[in-house]
């Protein structure tokens, strides 16, 4: 128990320093190193709790730089998916969520190594195709916890400078966040093991955030990438391997 403790707080220490640095990462990050010391529904729910902290201050911090028309669009699209997820996180075999969770991990190394072209469009002539990144996000939140992926490439594609990226992932991270854990509470999906996970994962939050943070004025872009993507690598071979061995 004393390990799953100490390694619970490395991971959300280390996860929260490279979302305060990307905007995004926190539950890549976490859930698929969770995940190889607890199980699948454990770190899905033990990271959505933790992930509030981080997505909260740089929300409130970056208030100004959100774009609040594409956060209220997707967070009422993603209302509509997460009863999905949550029927998947609830029955679907720990084998189905570790494929789940390394296809998606796998899914946004690929973004963040090589961008899609995506045609630059304005919020307003796209409601639909944002509606349904917004449903995409809503099941990958309660179903596998890493819902940055469709969000990334839907503000890749709105042409978002940096801190408008960070900040507007942050304001949707934290709603769907807040539904996501009041779903998790109703269907009884919040385990002993996954409050120990929050619990120990809070301060490591906090530390990881103000860490990242200092790094994310200091830093250039293109060096913070760099990091991401060898970072989501070694997840991918995390992830990948669990796959593997069964």
């Amino acid at each position: 128990m004393l390990w799953f403790l100490i390694a619970s707080f490395v991971i959300v220490l280390v996860a929260s320093a490279v979302q305060a640095v990307t905007g995004f990462g926190f539950a890549l990050l976490a859930v698929p190193l969770l995940a190889t010391v607890a199980d699948a529904p454990t770190a899905v729910v033990g990271t959505s709790v933790v992930g509030l902290v981080p997505t909260l201050v740089t929300a409130v911090r970056d208030q100004g730089s959100v774009a609040w028309r594409a956060v209220w669009l997707l967070l009422t699209a993603a209302v509509f998916g997460m009863p999905v997820g949550l029927v998947i996180l609830r029955t679907a075999p720990e084998s189905v969520l570790i494929v789940l969770i390394a296809a998606v991990v796998v899914g946004c190394t690929l973004i963040v190594w090589r961008p899609p072209p995506l045609p630059r469009f304005a919020i307003s002539n796209h409601r639909v195709a944002l509606g349904a990144v917004g449903v995409l996000t809503g099941v990958l939140t309660t179903s596998t916890g890493t819902n940055g992926p469709p969000l990334v490439a839907a503000f890749t594609a709105l042409g978002f400078a940096p801190r408008a990226l960070r900040a507007t992932l942050a304001a949707v991270f934290l709603g769907t966040g807040v539904i996501g854990a009041a779903g998790f509470v109703i269907a009884g999906a919040v385990t002993e093991r996954a409050s120990l996970v929050a619990l120990v994962g809070l301060p490591a939050a906090v530390l990881g955030w103000l860490a990242g943070d200092r790094l994310f004025a200091r830093l250039n872009g293109e060096t913070f990438r760099r990091v991401l993507l060898a970072a989501l690598v070694a997840c991918c071979l995390v992830s990948v391997g669990r796959v593997v061995v069964g």
